[in-house]
């Protein structure tokens, strides 16, 4: 039997019932992603296996550091070539790390491939798929048509022209939606004044907004926040350390603004304050809008000061980080209540110690006249809980102290075009753990009830939350 077979991960009757009558076929609802737009405009095909496999996925970079692959195979100026069979050398070394199921699935889905990757099966596997990659079905458009993709949404800079969207809503024969997500982190990055300066010019340049004053700063974001609106964005997204538990007054964030624009010392303490300010003041933009706030909190970026000097941020040198986040979640969403500002929000945690804070706090704050079912939501498991282990600790925590009914379900938060398995990684996961309640007992023998309930994680309650259009097939 080979080692993905249709029962994989399903230990038990009722997870492969579960599995293969309501879960299997439900289309993918990508909510969070970091999929280059322009690729999939031009409809980018892939030199090798290589190519669409190594190239921005840190996930492999780090196993590979980790099984003892020198830097130029990882990120470096190797051949890509070789740098495939540093992967396939590293692969047999991932056992029980996520890479190991993630690696099988996509060769046998896209591929229809069986055998597993190691330094053996590598120059035939090489072959194979280089064969295939260089046919239509293997473009961008094509993998995600495949794969019963219906949404995508990236990750994009409020300077940005969202061009490259333009193009892709304008394809009349893409049956995959595309959209925004606006990440304005840039504009509070006070720790660094010349990099906020040259964006805050760039922004100024985009939005015709002078940004000499705080209130055109203001004025400017807004204006952008409209732009991604008009483009069909309806999410908004921060990666924080943590949320802050002190704001800015009016006149204080306004004299920090001045102050930034003139290249003057600011203090970390002023920095929060308008970070927080700003936080607040995108969450008012949100709500207006009835947009999504997404919530990416407690990484601890860029430790590897020799690489992020070398190679910049983004390749593998983060962690956790351990910050408490209790006080300034309260703070942060219990103030845009106060305001009558609170928006629909997703909180992601990269602690497992941090579970039943966010699976419980989001239960403070779900009332709403709107009669919007889970307003709040405790995202999947995230980065380094993106594991079976992890996504088990996040569905056991929301179950115990939430609704997992109205849970929005699983996102790929990924570069790759070869990542959508994960979705069928997550459902298999999903109705592992259902089913083995309904075997021991602990849940109701009842697919209907329970079966219902996975079908809506999978697809649709995403679908319905988000309220972003999706295109007929």
């Amino acid at each position: 039997m080979a080692f993905l077979h249709d029962d994989f991960l399903l230990t038990t009757k009722a997870s492969r019932r579960l599995y293969h009558e309501f879960a299997e076929n439900e289309p993918i609802y990508d909510y969070h992603t970091h999929l280059p737009v322009d690729e999939i405009a031009r409809d980018q095909s892939f030199e090798s296996l290589a190519h669409i496999w190594l190239g921005g996925d840190h996930y492999k970079w780090r196993a590979m550091r980790a099984n003892g692959i020198p830097e130029s195979h990882v990120t470096g100026s190797a051949p890509w070539k070789e740098k495939f069979l540093a992967f396939a050398k590293t692969v047999p070394h991932t056992l029980r790390n996520p890479l190991y199921h993630w690696t099988a699935l996509e060769l046998k889905r896209f591929f229809g491939i069986d055998e597993l990757l190691s330094e053996k099966t590598a120059e035939s596997i090489w072959n194979r798929c280089n064969e295939q990659l260089a046919t239509p079905e293997f473009s961008c458009r094509q993998l995600l048509s495949r794969s019963n993709v219906r949404v995508v949404c990236s990750t994009d800079d409020p300077t940005d022209n969202l061009a490259h969207h333009e193009a892709v809503a304008a394809l009349p024969d893409f049956d995959v939606k595309v959209y925004p997500t606006f990440r304005p982190d840039a504009g509070m990055r006070l720790e660094d004044l010349t990099a906020w300066n040259t964006w805050t010019d760039k922004l100024a340049s985009v939005s015709n907004e002078a940004c000499t004053t705080f209130s055109s700063f203001l004025s400017a974001l807004h204006n952008r926040h409209d732009f991604f609106h008009a483009h069909g964005g309806r999410l908004s997204d921060h990666g924080l350390t943590a949320m802050d538990t002190e704001t800015a007054s009016d006149t204080e964030a306004s004299a920090i603004f001045d102050k930034a624009r003139l290249h003057q010392s600011i203090q970390p303490d002023e920095i929060a304050r308008f970070r927080c300010y700003l936080m607040l003041y995108f969450g008012q933009l949100d709500a207006e809008k009835g947009w999504t706030k997404q919530l990416h909190l407690g990484a601890l970026r860029n430790t590897n000061t020799r690489l992020f000097n070398q190679l910049g941020r983004d390749i593998g040198c983060d962690s956790p980080d351990d910050p408490s986040h209790a006080a300034g979640l309260k703070f942060y969403l219990d103030t845009l209540e106060q305001r009558g500002h609170l928006p629909k929000v997703v909180l992601y945690n990269l602690n497992p110690k941090d579970n039943y804070v966010f699976a419980s706090i989001i239960g403070n704050y779900q009332g709403n006249e709107e009669g919007i079912a889970g307003r709040l939501q405790f995202g999947s498991g995230w980065w380094f809980l993106d594991t079976m282990e992890g996504m088990e600790w996040q569905l056991n925590a929301l179950s115990s102290v939430g609704l997992i009914s109205h849970f929005v379900g699983m996102l790929t938060d990924s570069r790759s075009f070869l990542s959508p398995p994960r979705h069928e990684y997550f459902r298999r996961i999903l109705c592992s753990l259902l089913g083995r309640d309904m075997d021991s007992g602990a849940l109701p023998d009842d697919f209907e009830l329970v079966g219902g309930m996975v079908k809506n994680i999978c697809y649709a309650n995403a679908h319905k939350f988000f309220g972003m259009d999706v295109a007929a097939r």
